[in-house]
């Protein structure tokens, strides 16, 4: 039997309490004393995976080395942890349904009638348990998601249940994170929400080992008394979770609650080596104390719905603490801008960042803050659909390219500068088809992206279905926008750049990905530093 412990994540009460928030900062903690640890999320919806969800339903949609697109909580465990995720790390009840259909298909199930109990929750337990049985982690955390009561979040529970008994006591634990409202009528903080979630779950048969309380206010000890009494939890294990100033100052939290400490204790793990975050505290205090403000326009066509940029966000927190600047973010929607308000909607912009996307909507817009960054010499950061767009403004207004613009948004375009990859042509299905995954990308020498990078040949990873058209590169290149980074095996364009422009830099891929605490990625760092001394 494997030697890996389990901790278990639920939620009560509402949903945006912070789930992998928490779980993210335990992993930090149990990572500082000395354990491997690797992060999982159980997502009750029916897609496979996030990939074809519209942002607006699910905001981001992350993606992973291996190539799998998941939920965005994904990129706070990578974020937190400084350690990549991979396609065990997301599941889904599509794909758990989807893996159970494809076995009764071939007759694996030898007739039988097949089920919810046992063989979807069979197949959950598998998936739960495949991080674990690769030998490399002493902890697995598995954060469920949805809140306890959902239906569709039933067969996890009972799977939960079904494993917590199998693994015996002291391998496994419930973390049960819940919500005590405060009424500013009554004056004070209220209890029964959380009783009664509690008693869902334990309707359903899995008692919470620990209780994470999500308050405005800090719970004095009657109050941990009273839900101590009512939900079967010590007192020790009742553990606050105050509303914090930010997502990292939430270790320190959990840190001072002793979570770490009542986890080990529960798994009969050793507590030898304090947590000391030193590291992590200088990204928090260089974060929270900037010397410098600049402020940066995110064009986007998902702005109304921040969480569909987080990985870009969150990018731009730790850039930002590298270069003592506070990041401020001006939220640009692409359908709003025209070639008329363009200089009045951008103006006093310190950096231009074009963001990713799909479709023809928005994206005249998009192009015409290309060209504003462009003869304005504003530094300018294009992410996949946004170095597209670089390329179709630079054509249409350098090359003087009549109508030059992407398959994606007119097939019949006499310059198609941006072409259909050749491998997505005979594509039908949406789902799980693009590019995805990380991919190398060679980088040509005494260019901006090389002395960013410092490196020859750099992996990034991707998450598009159409390229640079190659039959253009040597007028573009004529004109002064080169490729300095190429596939080294298929020839595709992965950046390109500007000649006589401080910083004006497009990339097919997505670097906002492997943007961690700890290792922020470079191209932020330097586009940050680019857009502070655009402002001094």
């Amino acid at each position: 039997m494997s030697k890996t412990k389990y901790i278990f994540v639920t939620g009560g009460v509402t949903s945006s309490l912070g789930k992998g928030i928490i779980a993210a900062s335990l992993a930090k903690l149990l990572q500082e004393r000395g354990y491997t640890v690797s992060i999982q999320k159980l997502d009750p919806y029916i897609n496979i995976d996030p990939g074809t969800l519209n942002p607006y339903e699910h905001g981001e949609c992350f993606v992973t080395n291996d190539g799998a697109e998941t939920d965005l909580d994904l990129g706070h465990y990578e974020r937190f942890l400084n350690t990549p995720t991979s396609q065990a790390n997301n599941v889904t009840t599509g794909r758990i349904y989807q893996a159970v259909i494809n076995k009764e298909r071939k007759g694996e199930f030898l007739g039988k009638t097949v089920q919810v109990i046992p063989h979807i929750t069979d197949e959950i337990k598998n998936r739960i348990q495949i991080l674990g049985n690769t030998d490399k982690y002493d902890i697995v955390i598995t954060e469920i998601g949805g809140t306890v009561g959902d239906i569709e979040s039933l067969p996890y529970i009972e799977a939960v249940r079904q494993l917590k008994w199998e693994l015996g006591n002291n391998n496994a634990l419930v973390i049960h994170l819940t919500l005590v409202p405060y009424l500013a009528a009554a004056g004070e903080l209220k209890t029964k929400p959380t009783q009664h979630s509690v008693k869902m779950l334990m309707q359903s048969g899995v008692a919470p080992d620990v209780l994470v309380c999500r308050t405005e206010h800090h719970l004095n000890n009657n109050i941990k008394e009273k839900l101590a009494l009512f939900c079967n939890v010590q007192v020790t294990s009742i553990i606050e979770s105050i509303d914090a100033e930010t997502i990292y100052d939430v270790p320190n939290l959990m840190l001072n609650e002793k979570l770490d400490l009542v986890v080990l204790k529960k798994l009969q793990l050793a507590s030898d080596n304090k947590p000391t975050l030193t590291e992590w505290n200088i990204f928090l205090n260089k974060h929270k104390n900037p010397k410098h403000t600049i402020e940066i326009g995110l064009i986007g066509k998902y702005v109304e719905l921040h969480d569909a940029y987080k990985s870009i966000t969150e990018a731009f927190i730790h850039a930002g603490a590298v270069n003592e600047v506070k990041v401020k973010i001006r939220w640009i929607h692409s359908e709003s801008l025209t070639e008329a308000n363009v200089p009045k909607k951008l103006k006093g912009l310190n950096g231009i960042l074009v963001a990713p996307g799909f479709g023809g909507r928005g994206i005249e817009g998009k192009i015409d803050a290309v060209r504003f960054a462009r003869e304005n010499k504003i530094p300018f950061l294009g992410i996949c659909l946004g170095m597209q767009m670089a390329v179709i403004e630079f054509a249409r207004n350098v090359l003087h390219l009549e109508g030059a613009n992407s398959i994606e948004m007119d097939d019949k375009t006499k310059h198609p500068v941006i072409n259909l990859m050749e491998e997505q042509k005979e594509v039908t299905n949406k789902g799980g088809t693009m590019r995805l995954g990380a991919w190398n990308c060679s980088l040509k020498k005494n260019t901006k992206i090389h002395t960013i990078y410092n490196k020859d040949l750099i992996s990034e990873r991707h998450r598009h279905r159409y390229e640079y058209n190659n039959a253009y590169l040597k007028q573009l290149t004529a004109a002064g926008m080169f490729a300095s980074g190429i596939n080294p095996k298929t020839g595709l364009v992965e950046v390109i750049e500007l000649e006589n422009h401080p910083w004006f830099i497009g990339v097919q891929y997505h670097p906002e990905y492997k943007s961690t605490v700890l290792n922020p990625h470079p191209i932020f760092i330097d586009f940050v530093k680019a857009s502070l001394e655009n402002s001094l």
